[in-house]
């Protein structure tokens, strides 16, 4: 038994070197990092395997260990859809980008600065907003233009600089108004009420006006049965795992798959943050979805008239997407009931909507081209590239100049 286990050490050892070389020759692994410490710890446990064979039992357990750590991980990570999350840790180790809040479940960690593994140079202000601490002279002298969206407006996929509130922001200098980006990955018209509400100055300035670019994350509660009228039942509750703000557990990965499941069965039962549906197991659902549309409508009612009270003028503006990434039968992820194909039409009947509700408010509304932004401007599904930022914040210009100064 003890021969058995020394070779099967040895046999583990070798496959674990040459999945690690396989990786390395992939750029799937660097020589530091999660991903690294994962296969060190893979190859500890080997050794331990090979040292203690004369205990056959205690051996015999960590060489079952190991196996199920090695399954767990690179096979998750082998199996998964390009992109999709795996119970294999990470390449590069990142800050955490975003913290625990109480009202709105996550938000940007203040004074981040890192750059990502994908090269994009990524910085949160003091306060907590998407890029740099403005500069006080602009601050004292200029009027403040805040915006709201998800991570269209944070503007995931772009680096610093590059972002549509950044673009906006130069086309603006001249006027004097100073553009805060107050976009969160997630955020509904739900978080965008709360925002509003509690939220609105950033560096002791109240904004002068606020644009909300908005629709595409309410559409992720389409055709939940019976939905919480504050998207307290799914949506609410997911962005703690979204945004990777739960202390232990939910989409955190350890070094240990093993550890990483057991810490999700353990929050899954007893953390505070629970999900009451999981619309996930329900088939897609097709058509438009008159209660979510209704919470919607009421949602930019609300944010109007809270804005109004304040004499703060609203701009709202409807959210594009890359219609050639969204044309089949399957689901990006997102959106748990909503076929690809669907999303862009229910988003054309989410703008006309919030387009009626702005007109009849007296609030500017912002209508795109449908023929404005084609795959170039996007970087996946709908989030801009570069290019796709310039070209969105030159159309948005003239109404943001002509309303708020």
């Amino acid at each position: 038994m003890s021969k058995f286990l020394r070779v099967a050490g040895l046999l583990g050892l070798l496959v674990v070197a040459g999945a690690t070389i396989w990786l390395f020759g992939i750029d799937e692994l660097k020589v530091a990092g999660p991903r690294a410490d994962y296969f060190l710890y893979l190859a500890a446990l080997l050794v331990l395997v090979i040292g203690l064979a004369r205990w056959p039992r205690l051996s015999g357990t960590l060489l079952v260990l190991a196996c199920l750590e090695f399954a767990w991980g690179l096979g998750s990570w082998a199996l998964a859809p390009p992109g999709s999350p795996s119970l294999l840790p990470p390449v590069s180790a990142e800050p955490a980008r975003f913290q625990w809040h109480p009202l709105l479940q996550a938000v940007p960690a203040p004074g981040l600065a890192f750059t990502s593994a994908t090269g994009l140079a990524i910085r949160h202000s003091s306060q907590g907003t998407r890029g740099r601490d403005p500069d006080p002279a602009r601050l004292a002298d200029g009027g403040v233009v805040a915006t709201f969206g998800g991570s269209a407006t944070y503007d995931i996929g772009n680096g610093e600089g590059d972002t549509w509130p950044d673009r906006l922001d130069e086309a603006l200098r001249g006027d004097g108004l100073l553009v805060v980006n107050h976009g969160v990955p997630g955020y509904t018209t739900a978080e965008h009420v709360l925002q509003t509400a509690f939220y609105p100055e950033k560096f002791g300035r109240p904004p002068r006006c606020a644009v909300y670019f908005v629709g595409w994350n309410d559409l992720r509660n389409a055709h939940i049965p019976d939905l919480d009228a504050g998207y307290a039942d799914f949506h609410m509750p997911s962005q703690v795992d979204s945004l990777k703000v739960r202390r232990i557990g939910g989409s955190n990965v350890t070094i240990s798959p093993l550890l990483t499941v057991l810490a999700r069965l353990v929050a899954a039962e007893v953390d505070t943050v629970r999900y009451a549906k999981d619309p996930y197991a329900l088939p897609p659902a097709s058509g438009p979805d008159p209660a979510a549309a209704a919470i919607f409508e009421r949602n930019v009612r609300s944010i109007s008239a809270v804005n109004r009270a304040r004499g703060t003028p609203t701009i709202w503006v409807g959210q594009v997407v890359n219609r050639d990434r969204l044309k089949g039968d399957g689901l990006y992820g997102w959106l748990p009931r909503v076929r690809d194909r669907d999303l862009w039409p229910l988003l054309q009947q989410s703008n006309a909507a919030l387009e009626r509700t702005a007109r009849a408010l007296g609030d500017p509304y912002v209508a795109l081209p449908e023929d404005a932004f084609g795959p170039a401007d996007f970087v996946d599904e709908g989030h801009f590239s570069a290019a796709g930022a310039r070209r969105f914040a030159a159309l948005l210009a003239p109404v943001v100049r002509e309303t708020c100064r």
